[in-house]
């Protein structure tokens, strides 16, 4: 390719760049020449811009800048090339730059002077304006004072009198800035992905956590870990730093779906290596319900006793009474079901002489038994259980001379 050709593709790369900005965006860029009248900065791939040579100049006119160094200003245009003003930025426009921020909504910076009733006095270049106290931040400050003295960046919502009269805002900044940090925090948050945030609140049913941005999604307490979570307080506190993993995201709502528990080992797959039907485990009964007990064997592993594996009481709801919450006991593994997280158990009687670990000495059909229950998935829990059950208290009765 020739060389007029290169030239030509270098300036609409530049020229590529220079369209995706936006006026009032502020950059920082390299200055690679200073002419008569104007300098030319490198901002990198969105191109070169040009400023004003009196605008990198201070009050006795003599250069504040030099070739290579670095410099922060903001785009006035975008129209043949970019045009940045550093004035704007540095807070030191003239009054003909400020109204022209006013009617292109570019942002000017400004200095908080002192608290007035309803709001701060603000010092922009030689103007004051006038900033609510409403629009100083986007979260109300408890202590209005500790905005004096900052500077910062503000738009000018209202101008009159030529510029006597200026109201400005710094949360509508604020804002803008927010929601495009938003955009970005929003393309990377897909499912599958590992970031980090803060909790923002903890509810009843799980914590909000802050992506960035005021994007937040929710850690429901169910993906807080592999076992029952009672107190959501024990896992995460208001302002804790968590890593978590974005499990769904609902384009419609923007809802996000949070999972910490993912970032860890699923005990449930070592189960198939460490469990067997006829094993004798310690559990802990963790809560009860109208057909059985819940048992934790370990943490995140839950097996279900069924109601009809307990001995008759003779009154509806009486086996409940022999496995309050907490109890401690051993149960026999009546079967496995690793994909569907299932584990059969059945309470061991006191007096068995079996202890955890032991494995269970079933005759054929016993056995056979078993087998049947851990294959058939659409079978009735009371059934299944019980008839199993029958026959698992039968097998374990001492035999009759």
């Amino acid at each position: 390719m020739s060389e007029p050709e290169d030239d030509f593709a270098a300036l609409f790369e530049a020229s590529r760049g220079a369209t995706r900005l936006e006026r009032g965006q502020t950059l920082e860029g390299t200055v690679v020449a200073i002419g008569p009248e104007v300098a030319f900065v490198d901002v990198g791939g969105k191109g070169e811009a040009v400023i004003d040579v009196g605008e990198l100049k201070d009050e006795a006119g003599a250069l504040e800048v030099a070739v290579g160094d670095r410099i922060q200003a903001v785009v006035v245009s975008t129209e043949r090339g970019l045009t940045l003003s550093r004035r704007l930025a540095r807070g030191a426009a003239s009054d003909r730059q400020v109204e022209e921020a006013f009617r292109a909504g570019l942002p000017v910076e400004g200095k908080v002077e002192r608290a007035v009733k309803g709001g701060y006095e603000v010092r922009i270049a030689r103007h004051r304006a006038f900033c609510p106290i409403s629009q100083i931040d986007i979260v109300r400050d408890t202590d209005p004072a500790g905005h004096v003295g900052h500077v910062y960046a503000f738009r000018i919502t209202e101008y009159k009198d030529g510029g006597k009269d200026l109201v400005v805002s710094r949360r509508a900044l604020l804002e803008e800035e927010q929601r495009a940090r938003a955009e970005e925090v929003r393309r990377s948050v897909v499912p599958g992905a590992v970031l980090t945030g803060r909790v923002a609140s903890v509810v009843e049913f799980g914590a909000f956590v802050d992506l960035g941005a005021g994007v937040q999604g929710l850690l429901h307490r169910s993906e807080m870990g592999w076992s029952r979570v009672p107190d959501i307080m024990e896992v995460v506190t208001p302002g804790q730093e968590i890593t978590v993993k974005v499990l769904r995201v609902d384009e419609g709502t923007q809802r996000i779906a949070l999972g910490l528990k993912q970032l860890t080992a699923d005990p449930w797959s070592t189960v198939r290596t460490k469990y067997e039907v006829g094993q004798v485990r310690t559990g802990r009964v963790t809560r009860l319900a109208q057909f059985g007990a819940f048992v934790e064997l370990e943490p995140g592993v839950e097996g279900l006793a069924h109601a009809s594996t307990f001995a008759p009481t003779g009154q509806a709801g009486g086996w409940s009474r022999s496995v309050p919450v907490g109890t401690t006991a051993t149960f026999e593994v009546l079967g496995i079901d690793v994909e569907k997280k299932r584990i059969g158990l059945a309470l061991l009687p006191e007096g068995s002489g079996r202890s955890a670990g032991t494995e269970t000495a079933l005759d054929a059909p016993e056995a056979e038994a078993v087998r049947e229950y851990a294959e058939r998935e659409d079978a009735a829990p009371k059934e299944a259980f019980g008839s199993l059950a029958d026959k698992l208290r039968g097998a374990l009765k001492p035999r009759e001379k």
